[in-house]
């Protein structure tokens, strides 16, 4: 009898521990949850502060690439890397304009290949093309191609925009200018900058040019 109630109870254990292999089989089997956070650790504004900058990096291959290179390497050096005095300021301030400057003057540049396939480059002016580089002048009818437009105006104040959005993308020149910035500051600085580059990627791809001046790329013609 007792041998009995013993193999009822065993019985009823195997039958309980099968029943909960049962249960917890699902759980474990369960895949894990997608997490729609992409696990970055970065906020939704700092990622798009992110995807700015490399849209920002996307807008200046469409600035004169020396004017770019020179604004990269004087800037950390006039403006000690962002710990200014007044001199500093005054030396980044003059860079900043003259980088502007050169971006302007630049966009009415342009160029073609002469007879011999070298590259010649001059300003584009009401009557056509005007070499600067000491050679030969263009003929009329083949400078009228290159007479100045309307368009060049439009692409030159574009060109300036977005070097004005790079340089605020510039951490040394921020801190140059706002080395403890208010908060209204800091969106100022955020904000406005996304603003240029979106408004100056649209009028680029709404007015685009046929312009390959100095520091632009070069045209296969």
């Amino acid at each position: 009898m007792a041998a009995a109630q013993n193999e009822v109870v065993a019985r009823q254990g195997r039958e309980d521990e099968v029943h909960g292999v049962d249960e917890e089989r699902p759980l474990l089997a369960r895949p894990p949850a997608v997490r729609d956070d992409p696990g970055d650790g970065l906020s939704p504004m700092q990622r798009a502060i992110s995807q700015t900058y490399q849209s920002t990096a996307h807008l200046a291959t469409l600035l004169p690439t020396g004017t770019v290179m020179a604004f990269q390497l004087l800037s950390p050096i006039v403006t000690d890397q962002g710990h200014c005095v007044r001199a500093n300021r005054a030396m980044a301030g003059a860079l900043v304009a003259l980088c502007g400057l050169s971006c302007f003057a630049l966009s009415f540049t342009d160029s073609f290949r002469d007879a011999k396939g070298a590259v010649r480059y001059g300003f584009a002016t009401r009557r056509g093309l005007w070499v600067i580089d000491g050679g030969a002048p263009l003929d009329p009818q083949a400078a009228a191609a290159y007479r100045l437009r309307f368009l060049d105006l439009v692409h030159a104040v574009v060109t300036v925009m977005v070097f004005v959005a790079v340089a605020l993308f510039d951490h040394n020149v921020v801190s140059c200018f706002y080395p403890v910035p208010s908060e209204d500051a800091v969106q100022v600085l955020t904000v406005l900058p996304i603003a240029i580059g979106v408004v100056g990627s649209m009028l680029f791809v709404t007015f685009p040019t046929t312009r390959h001046g100095i520091g632009f790329p070069l045209s296969q013609h």
